[in-house]
């Protein structure tokens, strides 16, 4: 009797475990679904050209709602110091934007400086391309490789004039998409500052739109989408932030033309996961061999330093497990929302992946679909 007793139970335990392992298969596949489906729609239906259009018109609210969510747990840990509301929102936007004008202070002058010796350089560097490309192909007889080395050369020629003949225009375009930027920051720092002060209220205004009986559900999926996104975008920005540190330090020691810009550009790619280092390093690698061989060397060998600082030291510190996502639903949604919005699509598609594992999540949670299916397949 004792026998059969273990027998059911070691059975029990695996049909437990096999079911969990199943539940968590078809979560996965669901959430899946959802989000290629729910894009697909999107898409055919021409909405996502007309979000586009909406949220550059309310790009300044849009920043300013950013930044007061970001901004909020501060201001609320001020205020329960007995420090009066708009004492704390002064004191929270006046370090805000003194830290911003001294990064400004710092960086923009030497910006504006890598960027006048990028240009002079560019017509040495597309040559030194030029050479660098036909030193790899080699001279060879075979059509194939001539055809190669044909086109590369022609798009190379091509870069050429187009750079030498629209550069006024490229400059003057450049200064004002500056200009009309910090506008829209400065514009969007100055909503932020008011929502900030009214934070609490504007969300007591959302919740008195919704039904008295939704509430206690709708605040515990609102606090649980606030405590992973909130934690993922401050981690983000900070790993940015030590990644362009340390990328423009090493690029500066590999002897690279301008590499506060390239350190920048290899910061903002950081944010894709898997594919953003990489984007973010072919260029600075293919102007770094154009220099000279040891500068590209020194170039990869600094890449790859950062890269392993951030792989091993600043994600697991900082980031931790944020998102708590599996590598291959944020491959899949990289891939999905990279093929529909590019590279933005790519910069926002682990945050909104997990906010509708979230959704999901709890909607399962409270309805219990995932166990009705199971049900149903086994019923059938």
């Amino acid at each position: 009797m004792k026998e059969k007793e273990k027998i059911n139970i070691s059975n029990l335990n695996k049909c437990i475990k096999e079911y969990k392992n199943l539940a968590h298969y078809l979560n996965l596949l669901v959430a899946i679904a959802i989000i290629s489906l729910s894009i697909y729609i999107l898409n055919k239906l021409h909405v996502f050209a007309f979000m586009c259009d909406f949220l550059k018109v309310i790009s300044p609210l849009f920043i300013g709602l950013l930044f007061a969510w970001l901004l909020s747990p501060i201001i609320d840990k001020l205020i329960e110091k007995k420090v009066p509301k708009v004492v704390a929102c002064i004191i929270v936007y006046t370090i805000l934007i003194g830290l911003i004008i001294l990064i400004l202070a710092l960086v923009i002058p030497n910006f504006v400086s890598q960027i006048k010796d990028l240009i002079a350089a560019m017509p040495n560097i597309l040559e030194e391309l030029k050479e660098l490309i036909n030193n790899i192909l080699g001279n060879s007889d075979s059509a194939s490789i001539h055809n190669i080395k044909k086109n590369i050369f022609k798009t190379v020629g091509d870069i050429s004039t187009s750079f030498s003949t629209t550069l006024p225009e490229t400059l003057i375009g450049g200064t004002k998409s500056f200009i009309s930027l910090l506008t829209t920051f400065i514009l969007g720092l100055m909503i932020s500052f008011y929502l900030s002060y009214d934070y609490h209220l504007i969300t007591q205004k959302v919740y008195g739109i919704i039904p008295e009986k939704y509430h206690e559900n709708t605040k515990d999926l609102i606090r649980r989408i606030n405590s992973s996104l909130r934690s993922y975008v401050q981690g983000v920005l900070l790993v940015m932030l030590l990644v362009f540190i340390s990328q423009a330090i090493g690029l500066s020691l590999a002897g690279l033309k301008a590499p506060l810009i390239f350190a920048l550009f290899c910061a903002i790619t950081d944010v894709i996961p898997y594919f953003g280092p990489w984007i973010g390093a072919v260029p600075a690698i293919i102007v770094g061999f154009t220099i000279s061989p040891a500068t590209g060397i020194f170039t990869i060998i600094s890449i790859i330093i950062v890269q392993t600082l951030e792989n091993n030291f600043y994600q697991p510190l900082i980031m931790g497990h944020t998102m708590k996502l599996h590598p291959v639903v944020i491959m899949i949604g990289l891939l999905i929302f990279g093929h529909f919005f590019g590279i933005i699509g790519m910069i926002v598609a682990t945050p909104l992946v997990a906010t509708i594992k979230i959704i999901f999540g709890f909607t399962n949670e409270k309805l219990h679909l995932i166990d009705n299916l199971l049900e149903t397949i086994k019923n059938s």
